[in-house]
């Protein structure tokens, strides 16, 4: 059963307690806080191979067997979207995700619910939790999401938070995974056993991204922020390499995300430069995001000045001495002073694959 789909504990529990019944011994009752996902920080290696080997499952069923061969364990649940930011990956994979496992996306927008302004954060979290079975909520500042999980009934997941980006970097592992061994051909369903459930079990037998990205290094070129937050607490620990190259003023990473860093023991893992050819030096796979996010708009002449020399192109990444088959990454949306159209269309692009993994790893997170 779902993460996002367990039934609450509280008051259906105890009347079924007093009148003597009790649930069908295939329904769960939540005993405790339920779980959430603000950062893969606080996820094992472990269960983060296991959400990308589900999501590889989630991708190979729908588009290889039928959407119907899925296991509908959303069925009548609603998930509410709580997103106080625009978005277009996010969104639309998190909506069809949701449809696909038969559950129902609720869509609440900034002009629909304005986070901490008419109402507390706490008291919306208990009212919309009390309603729903799960909540994607893309916030502002990550104190907000923190909030909202503190008080909600039901699930929380981060869809975006001024300090972490878990699901796109979930997608970014799952892209780097499916080139580096591209998913196999499972054998048909043993007789009696459900088609999603047969490639989950050969999935879980024999695909392993942690085994397939250990050692690879991944470089990042331009401004320290969320998603680069992300990458550094999760990369490291997956036993991959970890540059980061922003220009000074722009490179600041902020303490909470180092203790993670420390906590975790892989400093030695982790380059923290100004200079982006030290940063791509060796590097298997080159990564930038925007240089101006939602909020910057102001200082787009300064932050454009600062990040002169930054555009990733084949000539920069090549001189830097990185390896001859790195690939390149991009969370979107892609501006042109970020990357040129040589590297971002070209071969060593996995930026529309990483793109369209946004919607299977949402689905393993659902799931």
């Amino acid at each position: 059963m779902s993460s996002l789909a367990r039934p609450a504990a509280g008051t259906a529990r105890n009347a079924l307690k007093r009148s003597g019944q009790r649930y069908p011994d295939n329904v769960k009752i939540r005993q405790s806080s339920p779980p959430h996902l603000l950062t893969l920080a606080d996820l094992s290696p472990a269960q983060i191979n296991t959400l990308i080997q589900n999501a590889l499952t989630f991708k190979y069923v729908f588009k290889n067997l039928s959407p119907r061969a899925l296991i509908p364990s959303l069925d009548n649940r609603t998930i509410a979207l709580l997103f106080s930011k625009r978005s277009t990956r996010t969104r639309v994979a998190s909506e069809t995700s949701a449809q696909a496992l038969g559950g129902h996306p609720m869509f609440l927008g900034r002009d629909d619910i304005q986070l901490g302004v008419n109402e507390t954060l706490e008291d919306t979290a208990r009212v919309v939790g009390s309603m729903v079975d799960g909540i994607m909520a893309r916030v502002g500042g990550h104190h907000e999401v923190e909030t909202l999980a503190k008080y909600s009934p039901v699930p929380i997941i981060n869809a975006l938070s001024d300090l972490y980006h878990p699901t796109q970097i979930l997608a970014d592992i799952m892209a780097l995974h499916e080139h580096y061994a591209p998913t196999p051909t499972p054998p048909p369903p043993a007789e009696g056993e459900g088609s999603h459930t047969s490639v989950l079990k050969y999935f879980q037998s024999t695909v392993d991204p942690i085994k397939t990205l250990k050692g690879k290094k991944v470089a990042w070129v331009g401004d320290s922020n969320n998603i680069s937050n992300e990458l550094l607490v999760t990369l490291p620990r997956l036993g991959m390499e970890f540059s980061l190259a922003a220009p000074k003023g722009y490179d600041k990473v902020d303490e909470r995300v180092w203790n993670k860093v420390t906590e975790a023991g892989t400093e030695s893992l982790v380059t923290l430069t100004n200079s982006p050819s030290e940063a791509l030096a060796n590097a298997d796979v080159v990564v930038t995001d925007t240089w101006i996010s939602m909020g910057q708009e102001q200082e787009k002449a300064d932050r454009i000045k600062a990040f002169e020399g930054y555009q990733i192109t084949n000539k920069m990444v090549t001189d830097a001495g990185a390896k001859e088959d790195w690939r390149f990454l991009h969370c979107l949306p892609r501006k042109q002073e970020e990357v040129d159209d040589e590297v971002f269309y070209g071969p060593r692009s996995l930026v529309f694959p990483e793109a369209e993994n946004r919607k299977w790893t949402i689905m393993a997170c659902f799931e």
